[in-house]
């Protein structure tokens, strides 16, 4: 053995470090005494030395920080940056996608798709093995010559135990249908090789021997149950609803679901009207961006060929934001108006944005807009009314046995008539439906009884009630007190009714406003409004009379910006107060209850597609009153998400956004989602994910027009049976 105090005898003194790291340290010190070998567990230092024991040098118990650990410390701080700039660029990137779920009218799902296999594991392919094992080794009752032995054999040997296979599988490349066309095309060249057999052909030893691989691949698992997996998973590969789309992309981008419902609720999606007000914002918007570029051209990108790419690229955003607009204004508001003469290219609605660089001369403009004015014909309704006539309270001079029954009719169009009853139980629960055109309907229902008079032609009427619906009243049965002759024995007849008026769907809302204006409604007097959607881009306020279907007075609300306003002291009616401001004219509303004025505030903010967003006032009453109210529903949820700090992806501007950009980053994590799925797609993107992509980026992202060249035509279409890639700008 060394004795140790040789070693030490060599160097007087020497330190190794543990490379730059200083991760550890071993110090070899001469003490001038005896020898001895000591270890300082307090550290990570070794200390080696001669004589009696001596203090060692250590390294100190809390090291000063290095500037190894210094960086460090700076790359987890700028990775911890980049996870939270990165989540909240994708927290951004879905309130576009689920903005697009909630109000698809540019795309539709694909239903054409090739059929997607579900794709075979890594533990699957272990449990084919030894099935396929089994049967060679004669473990199972599956009877077989000796020909579908050797082709087993051969498929065991040369497919399923191969490296390549394994690999594929790994990789997610193979599918179980896959390993049914390799063994199919492999016994078709056996089967043809051998010798014609009499009376047996050989395309029923092929479907012999298919059926003998099926039950070898399946083993123990029953059929039908696999095969309703697969009907199941095809089905929901194909079409998928919105809230399976939600789903799908919370997942891709990594949203939580509380986060999803904070957007959902704040983001109004459930609204069909205020998501195609957003959209009408944002295409306004971007023509706005487009009318800036055209002023300052500092603001254009940089092109190879300066002057004619600007004028091309100009062009070339206007196209597609024109289609996207004709698009949106193709979808119906109402039945039977599609074909209006009010569309998008006799309004020109386009021109709205700044009103400059798309005009030729103010002579044709004003032509345009006379062309443009609405009429009252142009404003049609229709109403669908369900009357219910339930039954009849404080009938007391009839005879029990006495027959009653009641009639109903609407605004003297066709009379209806219930069963009839006796008079000790008049109940019928007999329901009549009506159509009309007037949005203040009379609905009348009259009490009869059969006449006991022989000479008598017509009933006696015990009494009669007037209800005058409107889409906005409560639904449920009510207690109306009925109007009796003045010699009739009972006076206090009531009748228990329900009606229910639907609204129809280019209604946007109604109810009663006190309205002054200098153009329309000159006189200040409370008024039945009725805010009526013409066309996508066309909206109009139009006040009614009762029994008459045409609008006594309308006003177009296209260029008009509505807002709250203070209290007008000059006028009699009304307590809370908004107003409709365009250049020239000014109209006054007021209605009697705050939560009124905030819903009719909302509707014509949606209606007239203004950038400007009224805020309400915010008073003790106010907050009183509309504590129960729609509008502190809505403003509670958007609370809620500002104060989880979702405000600022909500309120984001999307013509602020490079899309090209964003687009890289959704089909990047889109791809990633799909390989790990359990369909055998080798990054074929989904049906709900085309439809997506296509809705969400390709038209929004300058320069490109929606089915004609983008970077996903590119990237897809051309692996599609039959398609042509376009040209591509990026």
């Amino acid at each position: 053995m060394l004795d140790p105090s040789s070693s030490e005898e060599e160097s007087d003194s020497e330190t190794i470090d543990g490379g730059e790291d200083g991760s550890e340290t071993v110090s070899l010190g001469v003490p001038t005494q005896s020898g001895s070998r000591s270890h300082s567990p307090a550290s990570d230092n070794l200390s080696l030395g001669t004589g009696t024991r001596a203090p060692a040098v250590v390294r100190p118990a809390s090291p000063s920080p290095s500037i190894v650990s210094e960086k460090d410390r700076k790359d987890d701080i700028e990775r911890a940056e980049k996870e939270k700039e990165d989540q909240r660029r994708r927290l951004q990137i879905y309130v576009f996608v689920s903005r697009t779920i909630a109000y698809p009218f540019n795309a539709k799902q694909p239903t054409d798709m090739t059929r997607r296999q579900l794709k075979i594991t890594k533990q699957q392919l272990q449990q084919i093995k030894e099935r396929f094992q089994s049967f060679l080794q004669g473990e199972t009752q599956i009877v077989a010559d000796e020909a579908f032995t050797n082709a087993v054999q051969s498929y065991f040997e040369v497919f399923l135990k191969s490296d390549r296979i394994t690999k594929m599988v790994l990789s997610g490349g193979c599918s179980a249908n896959d390993f049914r066309e390799v063994f199919k095309n492999n016994i078709e060249k056996r089967v043809r090789s051998l010798p014609e057999i009499d009376g047996l052909s050989k395309e029923t030893v092929l479907s012999s021997w298919m059926v003998k691989f099926d039950q070898i691949f399946r083993g123990e698992d029953d059929p039908r149950k696999q095969g309703s997996r697969s009907a199941a998973s095809v089905a929901s590969e194909l079409v998928l609803s919105k809230e399976q789309l939600y789903d799908m992309f919370q997942t891709i981008l990594g949203v939580k679901k509380f986060e999803h419902q904070l957007l959902y609720n704040a983001l109004q999606l459930d609204n069909a009207d205020e998501q195609a007000a957003a959209i009408r914002r944002e295409l306004d918007g971007r023509l706005q961006s487009v009318e800036a570029l055209t002023k300052n051209r500092k603001l254009m990108p940089k092109f190879v060929l300066q002057k004619e790419m600007e004028s091309l690229y100009t062009e070339e955003v206007r196209s597609s934001v024109n289609i996207l607009m004709a698009n949106l204004e193709s979808l119906p508001v109402s039945k039977g108006n599609t074909d209006s003469k009010y569309s998008l290219q006799r309004l020109k609605k386009y021109h709205r944005a700044q009103n400059a660089g798309f005009q030729t001369s103010r002579g044709s403009d004003s032509q345009e807009e006379t062309e443009a004015q609405l009429s009252k014909l142009d404003v049609v309704l229709s109403f669908t009314l369900e009357v219910v006539v339930m039954e009849v309270k404080g009938l007391k001079s009839l005879a029990p046995n006495r027959i009653v029954y009641c009639t109903m009719e609407v605004d003297g169009g066709e009379k209806l008539q219930t069963d009839q009853a006796e008079a000790s139980k008049p109940c019928w629960d007999t329901q009549g439906d009506f159509t009309t055109t007037h949005p203040l309907p009379n609905v009348k229902v009259k009490l009869y009884t059969e006449s006991s008079s022989m000479l008598s032609i017509d009933d006696k009427e015990l009494g009669k009630v007037v209800i005058r619906p409107n889409p906005m009243d409560p639904r449920g049965p009510q207690w109306h007190k009925m109007h009796v002759p003045k010699n009739a024995a009972d006076q206090d007849l009531k009748i228990k009714i329900a009606v229910k008026m639907d609204k129809p769907q280019n209604m946007k809302h109604c109810g009663y406003l006190y309205a002054m204006g200098k153009t329309v409604w000159k006189k200040w007097k409370r008024r039945y409004f009725v805010l009526v959607q013409i066309s996508q881009y066309t909206f109009a306020m139009c006040s009614y009379r009762e029994k008459k279907s045409e609008p006594t007075e309308l006003m177009q609300l296209d260029g008009f910006t509505v807002d709250y306003s203070d209290p007008m002291h000059d006028v009699e009616g009304g307590t809370h107060f908004f107003n409709a401001v365009k250049e020239g004219d000014n109209v006054g509303f007021a209605c009697d209850e705050e939560n009124d004025r905030h819903l009719w505030v909302q509707a014509m903010y949606r209606a007239t597609g203004q950038s400007h967003k009224p805020v309400p006032p915010t008073t003790a009453q106010s907050r009183q009153q509309n504590a129960n109210s729609q509008i502190a529903r809505i403003q509670g949820d958007a609370d809620r998400a500002r104060k989880h700090g979702m405000d600022e992806f909500i309120q984001a501007d999307p013509c602020k956004f490079p899309h090209n950009y964003l687009f890289t980053e959704m089909q990047r994590l889109t791809l990633d989602y799909r390989l790990y799925d359990p369909f055998c797609s080798l990054g074929w993107f989904s049906p709900g994910q085309v439809f997506l992509l296509t809705m969400l980026f390709l038209p929004r992202r300058a320069g490109s027009v929606p089915g004609r060249c983008t970077c996903l035509t590119m990237l897809f279409l051309p692996r599609r049976a039959g398609s042509v890639p376009g040209r591509c700008f990026y």
